[in-house]
């Protein structure tokens, strides 16, 4: 397998069109000038040294000692072997609710921009676990399957809000039994739910209990405090969502009902606050549990190889100097480059 250690060099290779457009201007002016000073058979005679093809191929190796120069500083290497990295981890999928009453403000900034916080920063935490995103609401989605690109679980974590899902409600039984189809089979796995507990539309201990099962851990994280707080309104800053009497809805913490959940995945519970979200508290959790032989290919071992193309535009550099830019007057009568290494005869 070949790379560059920095591909954004190779940019840098722009620079030999431009030369080339700038010697062929050059020498279309040099030859309009010649032909202005005189006639250019009468030149030639009184020029008898002068060679255009040994100008040309000068250029064409100073070009060529350019083009191997710019390859070697971007870093040429090659993948000497594929050998297979053996990483010890769990598989950890994060189920978070963006529901509406995510939005609510009882926990700063929100609920739910208080979750993705914390899931930053567990995710930054993370070594050798596999992780996966799924969003839910009234249904759920895979928002990232289990992988240990960290980079793209913080990108596409970024991304969420409350209209990424198309069905508003709290299933969390749903995004439990989502979860749990998406782990590798016969691995350390756990599902977080993080939610502020409101499930109203499927029986959620029992997904749990079946997640179990299956060798599955589900811990929850309430997001929410007990006084509860009113749901803010979609592009009416300052307004609050309101029930059929006017009255603003507030949305609790169901506290019980992830408990419950806790305890039929065999798993914890954390209250979240607004000093802490509890994410931490279940990764050290997690960090004790068994880990799993986890296998990936990928290629290592790369060597540096630029000194081959150092090399090669030395060579190209001393062809350069070895080759004149006139021709020797002690070989005019070899004919090498063609009609001009005819020799001229000179009366003494």
């Amino acid at each position: 397998m070949f790379r560059f250690a920095h591909p954004d060099l190779l940019y840098l290779l722009i620079i030999i069109p431009l030369l080339i457009v700038f010697y062929v201007v050059a020498r279309i002016r040099k030859k309009k000038a010649i032909a202005e000073f005189g006639s250019p058979e009468l030149l030639a005679t009184l020029m008898p040294l002068q060679s255009y093809k040994r100008e040309t191929l000068k250029f064409i190796l100073v070009l060529m000692a350019l083009f191997f120069v710019i390859l070697g500083v971007a870093g040429p290497q090659f993948g000497s072997k594929l050998q297979q990295v053996k990483k010890e981890g769990v598989e950890l999928i994060i189920a978070l609710d963006v529901s509406n009453s995510m939005m609510a403000q009882d926990i700063k900034p929100s609920r739910l921009e208080a979750a993705k916080q914390a899931i930053s920063r567990m995710v930054e935490k993370l070594s050798d676990d596999k992780v996966g995103l799924i969003v839910f609401a009234g249904d759920a989605y895979v928002q990232l399957p289990i992988t240990t690109d960290y980079s793209s679980a913080k990108l596409f974590l970024s991304g969420i809000n409350t209209d990424i899902v198309p069905i508003q409600g709290t299933a969390i039984g749903n995004a439990v039994d989502l979860a749990a189809k998406s782990f590798t089979p016969e691995t350390e796995t756990s599902i977080i739910v993080i939610t502020d507990g409101e499930n109203h539309q499927d029986d959620a201990v029992a997904a749990a209990k079946a997640a179990r099962e299956k060798g599955i851990f589900v811990h929850t994280i309430g997001m929410g405090l007990a006084q509860g707080a009113p749901i803010p309104e979609k592009g009416n800053p300052g307004q609050y969502m309101r029930d059929g009497s006017g009255n603003p809805v507030i949305s609790k913490l169901d506290e019980e009902t992830l408990k419950e959940i806790a305890k039929a995945g065999e798993g914890i519970f954390v209250r979240a606050s607004n000093s802490n979200v509890g994410l931490n508290t279940l990764l050290d959790e997690i960090d004790r549990m068994d880990k799993t032989l986890l296998e990936e290919r990928v290629f290592s071992d790369y060597a540096e190889k630029y000194q081959y193309f150092l090399i090669m535009a030395l060579i190209f550099v001393l062809l350069d100097f070895m080759v004149l830019g006139r021709k020797n007057k002690n070989f005019l009568k070899i004919n090498i480059f063609g009609s001009e290494g005819k020799s001229v005869e000179t009366n003494r």
